[in-house]
């Protein structure tokens, strides 16, 4: 999970043939006018030591300054060689996984990269174990050989069909031996990796790339650099110089009322378009499951046949995200609608109250709902506050919501005091193993204390050693089948991701996939 990240929802469905017709996707082929681009964004890039970093600002440096073995094309969810030449399992277990090296690798500073700057890469992350660091991705490591220079051996402690993956994202970014300490963080805010690009300057404002001439790899940059200007979470900021100009293109952090302006004002000056793709990233309802109330089944059970999702997503999100019927989202192998079959789509009072009175409960459920706009962003009171009333509406709940500053908040929870929260999930890579193996077992990320054996002692250590991925939907079937009957959680909406850009840059759409690689050099300006 990319931490410290609220949630913005993107464009709705309704409009993605206009949206991406009118910013000119085309396949990619055409080598652009080479010129600069200027990106708003309102994330910040926390860490430039991939060592560190685990958020979605800083995975978005790592994927264009660093290279990893492997890494996901474009509109694709399966990895396949970057820096590596090949890489495959050996044996029937995924246990033991090897990878070649291409030929003439070097990073920005001229130094050749070999398989010991793979090894000592990720040797150093486990070490450092930084608890703002992706160090928990690398956790079925064993040990590393490196035969010679070109090749590396990862032996794994058990079977992990989904490590190719892993190691396709930011977790795997490969760093000089010589520019990184083996037991520290760098903090001088530099990054020297061999990927597509190189970061020129950063502060609080912006950060600057320009192409890396020692690249060596499939990419080819359509611009000759980027500059990324912060806005620290300032919407109307964000909106304001995309309007006036000032900056080319802004990807995540406005509005959904903005994004669903925009898209209505696009046919008319023409002054910004919209570019819409699949997203991955989901918010939950989550339940404790000790909590003397939403520890109770039919309490959760009622609620699941009373929430309208899609009075969420169009009266909070401006149909900007879509309703999510399962804890695997849509566009994500092995997804199913578990919630949707037992649940139904719409409220359904009748079956909620059954619920309840089956159980002995005749007087109205009191819940609280706890919300935290600092961590997902300022429309989650609201979409709370509607989540109660909707709750409230039926008659058989007394509900109201209470937001806490996300410090507070995470604090609360560890401690077990909600009984219902708010858990948002950016996926570290698009495999169902990433939205279903954090949230289950004592130490889950949920802290919600639901424990299900069959799940963590058969499911996920079947579905781990599948490399087949297709092989493992029957069990991900079943694991969505128990979460929906057991109910430690309620799916509640997944994003789509979207980009507002001036009307002479395309490329864009070319980010805007499952695998939430953000590609700078797709990016052109006319």
């Amino acid at each position: 999970m990319r931490r410290n990240q609220w949630l913005a929802a993107p464009l709705g469905a309704a409009t993605t043939a206009a949206l991406l017709s009118g910013c000119g996707a085309t396949d990619g082929s055409s080598a652009g006018s080479g010129k600069g681009v200027v990106m708003g964004i309102s994330d910040r890039v926390k860490a430039t030591d991939p060592a560190s970093g685990y958020d979605p600002g800083s995975w978005l440096l790592f994927n264009n300054v660093f290279q990893s073995l492997l890494s996901f094309p474009k509109g694709a969810t399966t990895p396949e060689p970057d820096a590596a030449e090949a890489c495959a399992f050996e044996g029937s277990e995924s246990r033991t996984y090897v990878c070649t090296l291409r030929d003439g690798l070097k990073f920005s500073n001229g130094n050749s990269l070999t398989a010991q700057d793979v090894k000592y890469s990720f040797e150093r992350t486990l070490k450092i174990n930084d608890e703002n660091g992706p160090a928990v991705m690398l956790a079925s490591i064993g040990s590393i050989d490196t035969p010679d220079d070109k090749t590396v051996v990862f032996r794994l402690k058990a079977p992990d069909a989904t490590f190719p993956s892993k190691i396709a994202s930011g977790a795997g970014s490969i760093v000089d031996h010589t520019q990184y300490p083996a037991d520290k963080l760098r903090t001088d805010g530099k990054a020297f990796g061999s990927g597509v690009y190189t970061l020129d300057s950063i502060n609080d404002k912006s950060a600057a790339f320009s192409v890396n001439d020692a690249y060596t790899g499939k990419a080819k940059p359509k611009n000759s650099g980027v500059t990324m200007k912060f806005f620290n979470e300032d919407q109307a900021a964000l909106k304001k110089v995309l309007e006036d100009g000032d900056v080319d293109f802004a990807f995540r952090g406005l509005a959904a009322k903005d994004i669903a302006g925009l898209v209505a004002a696009q046919t008319g000056d023409g002054k910004v378009e919209v570019v819409q793709g699949a997203g991955a990233e989901v918010e939950h309802l989550v339940f404790n499951v000790s909590d003397p109330v939403a520890g109770k089944l039919p309490v959760r059970k009622a609620i699941a046949y009373l929430v309208d999702r899609e009075a969420l997503v169009r009266q909070v999100y401006e149909s900007t995200a879509t309703p999510l019927y399962s804890i695997v989202p849509a566009g994500i192998a092995s997804h199913t609608t578990a919630f949707f079959d037992r649940y139904g789509g719409a409220p359904q009072p009748e079956k909620a109250k059954a619920a309840l009175r089956t159980a002995g409960i005749k007087d109205k459920v009191k819940i609280t709902l706890y919300s935290t706009p600092s961590r997902y962003g300022p429309a989650t009171d609201q979409e709370f506050q509607l989540i109660a009333k909707q709750l409230n509406s039926s008659g058989l709940f007394e509900a109201d919501v209470k937001s806490v500053e996300f410090e507070q908040y995470e604090k609360d929870i560890q401690a077990g005091k909600y009984g219902v929260y708010v858990k948002g999930w950016v996926p570290d890579y698009p495999d169902a193993d990433n939205f279903t193996q954090p949230f289950f077992g004592p130490d889950n990320v949920l802290h919600n204390n639901y424990d299900n054996k069959e799940i963590t002692g058969t499911i996920i250590p079947s579905t781990s050693a599948k490399s087949d991925r297709g092989s493992a939907s029957g069990d991900y079937s079943r694991l969505q089948d128990i979460v929906a009957d057991e109910i430690p959680l309620l799916p509640l909406w997944q994003s789509k991701q979207y980009a507002v850009t001036r009307p002479n840059v395309t490329g864009l759409q070319w980010s805007l996939d499952a695998s939430t690689v953000f590609r700078f050099w797709e990016i052109s300006k006319g």
